[in-house]
């Protein structure tokens, strides 16, 4: 007669741990729905003449994002920066000297995947959401710093800043969650769309790629825009499974914990002066000392 072990193993325990985990719960759902609607509706407003300038504001900020993580990654390199700049037809510029041109050229695309990625997992969770307009803030703050005099980028993040507070107060915040996973999509879906515009589906000379080939002259362009567009799908994938696997609260709960966290003005446990967001008075402060100098 066989022996059977009603014990389950390790790897049974690790698996179903893994699959509820894994498996979303209704808040997760909508949240996922609400992510897949994001994605259609960019899909469709991106190629329709006249509804793409919906969300022209916000490739602009996608933009941002890419030059930004060149600017970041020159800075952790050692390079000097001299701007950074966005332009009307979607470009943008990062100048700068010295650094590690191996390491600054490829940031772009990946460190605006990286960033989309995690804006992502925020949007699972609104306190996350709340965190990462923080963090937002600061970027802000060194993109207007390395701007200087660029109309439109100090436009654009006047405009975006504006649009993060209106959220913040909405709803006890939860605008805000579903905001911060719009940009994180949307940065996410630019960086696939642009590396196969500039360096799969057809070849332009002066992309990152290549000179990121001239450089490193392992690959052309088409191939190093391939292996981006892999770790570009990875980092997309891996925002919506960490979101899934490190909140699973209810709508209910994040409600609760979001009150004591950062409250908006009417919710309960709120304190008059913790209401106001901290990068509000930041970003205020930066703007009248720029814009008095």
């Amino acid at each position: 007669m066989p022996f059977l072990d009603d014990h389950p193993t390790t790897a049974h325990l690790y698996t179903r741990d893994a699959q509820s985990l894994l498996t979303p719960n209704s808040t997760q759902r909508i949240t996922l729905i609400v992510a897949g609607c994001y994605i259609i509706a960019i899909a469709i407003l991106w190629h329709v003449p006249f509804l793409s300038w919906i969300i022209y504001p916000f490739k602009l900020l996608t933009v941002g994002f890419h030059e930004m993580s060149h600017a970041i990654a020159g800075v952790l390199t050692c390079a000097t920066i001299h701007s950074v700049e966005l332009d009307p037809d979607e470009g943008g510029e990062t100048r700068m000297s010295g650094g590690i041109h191996w390491i600054t050229l490829p940031a772009g695309y990946l460190g605006s995947s990286f960033i989309g990625a995690c804006l992502i997992t925020c949007g699972f969770d609104t306190n996350a959401s709340k965190i990462a307009s923080l963090v937002l803030a600061v970027f802000f703050l060194f993109t207007l710093w390395w701007a200087r005099r660029n109309w439109l980028t100090w436009a654009l993040i006047i405009g975006m800043a504006g649009l993060i507070v209106l959220f913040w107060f909405v709803a006890g915040g939860v605008a805000l969650r579903y905001f911060i996973l719009f940009i994180g999509v949307m940065s996410c879906m630019y960086v696939l769309w642009d590396v196969i515009d500039d360096t799969v589906a057809r070849k332009v000379n002066n992309s990152d790629a290549s000179a990121f080939a001239r450089i490193c002259g392992c690959f052309p362009s088409q191939v190093w825009g391939v292996i981006w567009l892999i770790q570009a799908f990875i980092f997309f994938a891996a925002g919506i499974i960490v979101g899934l696997v490190a909140f699973k609260q209810s709508a209910e709960q994040q409600k609760e914990q979001a009150e004591h966290f950062l409250p908006v003005p009417g919710s309960s446990g709120t304190v008059p002066s913790a209401s106001i967001p901290t990068f509000l008075l930041t970003l205020a402060t930066a703007i009248s000392w720029k814009l008095l100098n």
